[in-house]
């Protein structure tokens, strides 16, 4: 099934698309994605269709059922987000040869790679407002955002499958450890919920949402988790020096608006940077038999990735043990896209 989920072509896709009920017109255009299978489809009525088709193995029906319900929770709440489509049977998944797969808008947009004080305003009371829903209901299927699943399985993954370097394995284990720790004892009492949980800019456009008018919305749901609130928050706002400071304390007043912020969630901010460096590269290490990865990132594996991520790691937790701010390392791990460049469903599917 790997095999043919890394290969799969147009006439397939085709015919996973009418044998759901759609009628394509036999026009398909494969999509930039790394962790599922994405094709732009021109339907009979002149619609473009984006079909995404679930890497198998990661999630379970119940789980990405539980993503399509967050979405569709959202949009009955009027939150402008890009939410599946419904089938002509009325369902959003359907399944082929093992492969689950659904059918969204074909959705278009400008990404920032800077945000205006008058944005940032905005995405705070964009964010409340998605926590609010996300708050609503559990998701008893997707994953629980915890020092060990976030990042203790990532550093037994890469230890297990001897992806770390003799040279410094000992001590990216160790730094690795002792944030899962001070994760832990940090994060006790702070209430998780429904999140987006990769909630950088990159999976931010400004245009109509599907079917609504221009706004800001987020895209790619797909790993969201029951977390806290601020994961998405220092996501968005990733920097370390005193102007992110400033927009992150903008963007939680707005926040305040709509929704209750403790500042003491805030000591969760570098902890869950430092797990996000190790799940990172335990997602890379995981992928790593698909041939886009090796593509998508010829320096992973090499001694200088590895000292370099290791030097991070060890600076971050030195920084938190002082008490002082980080020094400046990669903010996010994730993909963005550069001002002023029109986005297209290539960039929106980036790593969906």
């Amino acid at each position: 099934m790997s095999e043919r989920f890394s290969r799969l072509g147009p006439e397939w896709v085709l015919r996973a698309v009418e044998a759901a009920g759609l009628r394509p017109t036999g026009h398909t255009t494969a999509l930039t994605c790394l962790e599922n299978r994405v094709h732009d489809v021109r339907l009979d009525d002149e619609r473009h269709v984006v079909v995404k088709f679930y890497r198998p193995g990661r999630w379970s029906r119940a789980a990405i059922l539980d993503e399509h319900r967050f979405l569709a929770d959202l949009r009955a709440a009027e939150v402008p987000v890009c939410a599946p489509l419904r089938f002509p049977d009325g369902r959003t998944l359907h399944e082929v040869e093992g492969i689950y797969f659904a059918v969204w808008p074909r959705a278009g947009g400008r990404s920032p790679d800077e945000l205006a004080d008058a944005e940032i305003a905005i995405l705070g009371r964009l964010l409340a407002r998605i926590h609010a829903v996300g708050s609503a209901r559990g998701a008893a299927h997707r994953p629980q955002l915890t020092a060990e699943g976030y990042g203790g399985e990532a550093l037994a993954f890469l230890e297990q499958h001897d992806f770390l370097p003799s040279a410094c394995a000992r001590r990216y284990g160790r730094a690795a450890r002792e944030l899962v720790t001070i994760y832990h004892a940090t994060s006790e009492g702070v209430p998780r919920h429904r999140i987006h949980g990769d909630c950088h800019l990159g999976n931010l456009l400004h245009g109509p949402a599907g079917d609504g008018g221009d706004a800001w919305f987020f895209l790619d749901f797909d790993d969201f988790v029951t977390g806290p609130a601020v994961q998405d928050v220092w996501m968005l706002i990733p920097g370390r020096d005193v102007e992110a400071a400033r927009q992150r304390a903008l963007l939680i007043a707005a926040y305040r608006e709509l929704r209750e912020f403790d500042d003491r969630w805030l000591r969760l901010v570098e902890p869950l940077r430092g797990l996000r460096f190790v799940r990172y590269a335990a997602w890379i290490a995981r992928r790593w038999d698909d041939p886009a990865f090796p593509s998508a990132f010829p320096h992973f594996g090499t001694h200088e990735y590895w000292e370099n991520e290791t030097r991070d790691l060890e600076d971050l937790l030195a920084a938190l043990v002082r008490g002082d701010t980080p020094p400046q390392t990669r903010a996010s791990r994730g993909p963005s896209a550069s001002a002023g460049d029109e986005l297209t469903n290539e960039d929106f599917f980036w790593d969906l």
